[in-house]
This record gives structure tokens, C-alpha cells and sequence, in this order.
């Protein structure tokens, strides 16, 4: 079987982490794997894997460069002869809605998130199957969509449990990640992912600066990237930062390869998105490495977080809701390991993504 994955870019972010994972686990399984993107830094991950990538341009929205992109995309796609086209944006889902009938060939789309209603987004629910990466995203395209149950299936993104596994922790890279940031001996609190104000990176500042008073010990880590559409939001965070006094207790540390490891060295993970994380793989990526985690009380992170056991919940833009709910978080003890093997793993995902595929052919 001869597998073709969409999305508009190979860089930064869950949804492109997990087409690359998906690629590597059909490419060991024997399957033919191709991906078609605009390129990114995770490209070179992909062809090591041993998948292969076309660059072309499946991301601008520009409707005049539609017709060209469209007629790219076909003539490609008649080139490689995949036997499924998996689709992971609406980009890509709209350029392969209008040489669908012409092609033939079946299609499968995973609704990612909680998009905007519109007939922009509703071309995601429009594929011969729809994957849903939680029950929230299963219950909100149907509201919106009238989308058939028969043509959904609800697949929770995987975690890689032997890459978050607290048994494989790289000591070396902790001990040099804490002398570089001079992390000994503190509370470490962890934001991670990419720098947006959909992130509410505000409210988790407002809660390290309330905690400082109490706890000097205490340290907020941002980790993540930043886009050049994003350079002023984070200009605005770093003078808020300045403002608090808080230099010495908030760390932007970029964009960072061993995520695992940071999760590992963190007391407390947060995630503070405003809007509901269509599933929140950081959040069961965290559980796995036996680090609680305190979250936004709305979206698919409900599937995943046991209140009072691996962590807790507040509501979104409450920073003294956030510091209680981080005190407490510090005090439990779980195995999230174990946990999160029986009910998220990456072999889970792809196990079920290859029934979907299996169903179609």
C-alpha cells in the first residue's frame, strides 16, 4: 500500500509531528510512505525515516495561484499512484477536491482542530472518511457538519512511548540544559509549544509572578518556537516579562529538540490555551514522563488529564486558579507511564489509522 500524506508545512507543531511518526511506523511496517508539503525543518527527519517528499506549494490560500497549484498537484498525484491520499489541512483539502473524481482514488481527512465553521473548514468532513483525534472534535463537526457516524473514526493523536518513556531519561542533556539556565535547585514550571496568544502565555506569567513571592525558588520555562507573524507578540511578552521583574523567573529557551527531557526536568507542565486543544498530545506526552499537568478545563485535554490524579484544571485567564492548581499538581505521585501506554500510544494510532486505510481499499 502506497500512502500519501498532505499538509501545508514540515515545521514546528503536533500535527506535523505526527505525520512524520505516522510516515516512520508505515515505512518500518513495510508500506510505501510519501508526504507533499511547502518543505519545513522536519524534512530531513522524514527522508532518514525512509518516506519520500515532494515540495510543492499546498499552503497559500492566494485563490488566483489556484488553477496552477491545483493542475501541480494532479499531475503529481497521477505520477506517484498512491493508493490513499490522507489529508491533514484544508489547504491541501480544497486543492484535492477538485481533481478527486478525476483521480479516483480514496481519501481520508483528520480534523485537527477546533476550525472556524465555515464551508473553508466544512471540506474537511467532505473525504470518503473523516478521523477525529478526539471525541470533542467527533461531537463538534457533527453539530456543525451533520457529519455521518459511519464515516468518522475517533483516533487520539500517539504518544511514542518508547521516546517519552521515564526509563530512557538523558541526564547528561538535563544536567547541561540546568547548568545553562541555572536550574538547580528550583521549581520548575514548563509551558511548551509554539509562541501564539492562543497559547495565553499571559495568564501563565501573571501566575509565576504571584508564586514569586511566595516561592523564589520558582522558574517558568517557555519553550517553543516563534514565527516571524508572532515576533511582536513575543516582543509584548518580554516586556511583560521586564515589567513584572521577573527576569531572573521567566526563561524563553526556543524552540528544543528532546522535548521529552524537558518534561522530565519540569515539577509542573501547564497548558494554558484559550481555545480548546483539539486533543493535547504535550499533556499525554507529559503524563508519560510522570510530570503532572495542569490545563485549561475545555477541549480534548478533558480526555486524557484525571482531576486529582496526573493533575488538574483551571479556567481559562484565572492566574490564581493556575497557582493553586500548580501547588497542588507539585504534590502527586502517579505512574503516567503506564498510564498513558494503555491508552495513547503511537502504536494505537497507527494500528487504528491502517483499518481506516484497510476499510477504504
Amino acid at each position: 500500500m502506497k500512502i500519501v500524506q498532505l499538509l501545508p508545512r514540515l515545521d514546528e507543531g503536533g500535527v506535523e509531528r505526527g505525520v512524520v511518526e505516522l510516515s516512520r511506523e508505515l515505512v518500518k511496517m513495510g508500506y510505501e510512505s510519501v508526504v507533499v508539503s511547502c518543505g519545513g525543518k522536519l524534512v530531513d527527519t522524514l527522508l532518514q525515516d525512509g518516506a519520500t517528499h515532494y515540495e510543492l506549494d499546498v499552503c497559500s490560500k492566494n485563490p488566483l495561484s489556484m488553477y496552477s497549484r491545483v493542475k501541480l498537484l494532479k499531475e503529481r498525484l497521477e505520477e506517484i499512484k498512491p493508493d490513499i491520499l490522507h489529508i491533514r489541512s484544508r489547504v491541501p483539502a480544497w486543492l484535492v477536491k477538485f481533481i478527486k473524481d478525476d483521480l479516483n482514488i480514496p481519501t481520508v481527512s483528520t480534523v485537527h482542530g477546533f476550525n472556524s465553521v465555515s464551508i473553508y473548514s466544512k471540506v474537511m468532513t467532505q473525504s470518503d472518511r473523516v478521523i477525529c483525534v478526539s471525541g470533542a472534535i467527533k461531537e463538534y463537526i457533527q453539530t456543525h457538519y451533520n457529519t455521518p457516524n459511519e464515516k468518522i473514526t475517533v483516533i487520539p493523536r500517539g504518544v511514542d512511548i518508547d521516546k517519552f518513556n521515564p526509563s530512557n531519561i538523558d541526564k547528561e542533556f538535563i544536567r547541561e540544559f540546568k547548568d545553562r539556565y541555572e536550574l538547580d535547585e528550583r521549581f520548575i514550571i514548563s509551558v511548551v509549544g509554539r509562541i501564539t496568544q492562543l497559547k495565553d502565555i499571559e495568564t501563565f506569567i501573571k501566575a509565576i509572578s504571584i508564586l514569586k513571592t511566595a516561592k523564589d525558588d520558582v522558574v517558568g520555562l517557555i519553550v517553543g518556537g516563534v514565527a516571524s507573524d508572532k515576533r511582536e507578540y513575543f516582543e509584548e511578552l518580554k516586556g511583560m516579562v521586564r515589567e513584572l521583574s521577573l527576569e531572573k523567573h521567566i526563561i524563553f529557551t526556543g524552540s528544543q529538540d528532546k522535548i521529552e527531557q524537558i518534561y522530565a526536568l519540569s515539577d509542573v507542565v501547564v497548558s494554558s490555551s484559550k481555545k480548546p486543544e483539539s486533543f493535547g498530545r504535550s499533556v499525554a506526552e507529559a503524563i508519560a514522563m510522570n510530570t503532572p499537568v495542569v490545563a485549561t478545563n475545555h477541549g480534548g485535554v478533558l480526555d486524557i488529564i484525571k482531576d486529582d490524579i496526573n493533575g488538574y484544571f483551571y479556567n481559562v485567564g484565572d492566574e490564581e486558579e493556575l497557582l493553586q492548581a500548580i501547588l497542588k499538581a507539585k504534590e502527586l505521585e502517579f505512574n503516567g507511564y503506564e498510564y498513558i501506554s494503555k491508552n495513547f500510544t503511537l502504536k494505537q494510532m497507527v494500528d487504528k489509522t491502517l483499518g481506516v486505510y484497510e476499510g477504504l481499499i
